[in-house]
């Protein structure tokens, strides 16, 4: 039976890295996300993956080849040439910088095989190229911004959504990452039924929807999870928010893996409203005003 989320209804920072045991970072869950890591073709070393907290699971039952970029990390499914979700860590001192997307082209990516998506797929395929980890989160770094343009890092998107409650949610991450001075974030795919529509001649796979899931592990931790789908017209923030568990049944990705079970069994659980009291959800006019968000 197809697993269907209904999305937008109604139209003190942890030094974690430096040492795995300090609060809400689960050693034993690090122990176990480092043996189950085996992949060959993988640019995430095990003991990295045993580390990161933005760093999902891994995948059982998906094509699934990991990715290490300057600015994020890529779950690849080879298969459908879409990625099955990118992750990053979203720091307030990421959330600015020199390096804007002004001369950047979107780029084929060389580490995977053929198949793999072209920008002539997307030529005239009235979808745009949107990006899972966004340009604007990567400003902090050349590199970081270059590597933003691959396109295993890119979906075929609707432009309405790319250009608007898309971007929108990104500004609000940047938002929230600058209050609350770091982020976990993990976004990418959702495809209901199976893969039912590509686009160009490498045969990309176009989403149904796209989620945003995003945890904060500050002094009490929180998540939120959001679900879009790959069509225009404005969904409100607040009726686009979803439990993060719920997240996980539809996509088969288990997030936030080295939390303490305790703790990411409260989180990912909760309720809507408690979810969009706790993140005081608005919007942030500033950014807005402000051309090089």
């Amino acid at each position: 039976m197809a697993l269907t989320l209904t999305a937008c209804k109604n139209s003190r920072k942890k030094t974690v890295d430096e040492d795995p045991s300090i609060g809400l970072f689960d050693r034993k869950s690090a122990e176990r996300i480092t043996a189950q890591t085996n992949d060959s073709r993988s640019q995430i070393s095990a003991s990295e993956r045993g580390r990161k907290m933005e760093i999902p699971a891994p995948m059982k039952g998906a094509q699934e080849m990991l990715l290490k970029r300057e600015g994020y990390y890529v779950s690849y499914n080879t298969g459908r040439r879409v990625p099955n979700w990118v992750a990053w860590h979203l720091t307030a001192d990421h959330t600015s910088g020199k390096h804007y997307r002004d001369g950047q082209v979107f780029t084929e990516d060389k580490d995977v095989e053929w198949p793999r998506a072209t920008d002539n797929d997307y030529y005239r395929s009235h979808y745009d190229r949107g990006h899972m980890c966004p340009s604007g989160d990567n400003k902090w770094s050349e590199k970081a911004q270059t590597e933003s343009f691959l396109l295993t890092n890119v979906c075929p998107q609707n432009h309405a959504l790319n250009k608007g409650d898309w971007n929108d949610l990104e500004i609000q991450c940047r938002y929230w990452a600058k209050r609350m001075g770091d982020l976990y974030i993990v976004a990418g795919p959702i495809f209901y039924n199976g893969v039912r529509k590509t686009v160009g001649k490498n045969k990309v796979a176009v989403p149904d929807a796209f989620f945003k899931v995003i945890l904060s592990d500050g002094r009490k931790a929180k998540a939120i999870g959001f679900v879009y789908p790959n069509q225009g017209g404005h969904q409100d923030m607040d009726r686009c928010v979803s439990p993060v568990d719920e997240i996980e049944r539809v996509t088969g990705i288990d997030f936030f893996p080295l939390l303490d079970d305790r703790v990411e069994d409260v989180v990912e659980a909760a309720s809507n409203k408690r979810m969009i009291d706790e993140w005081n959800i608005e919007k942030a006019v500033e950014y807005y005003n402000n051309k090089n968000y």
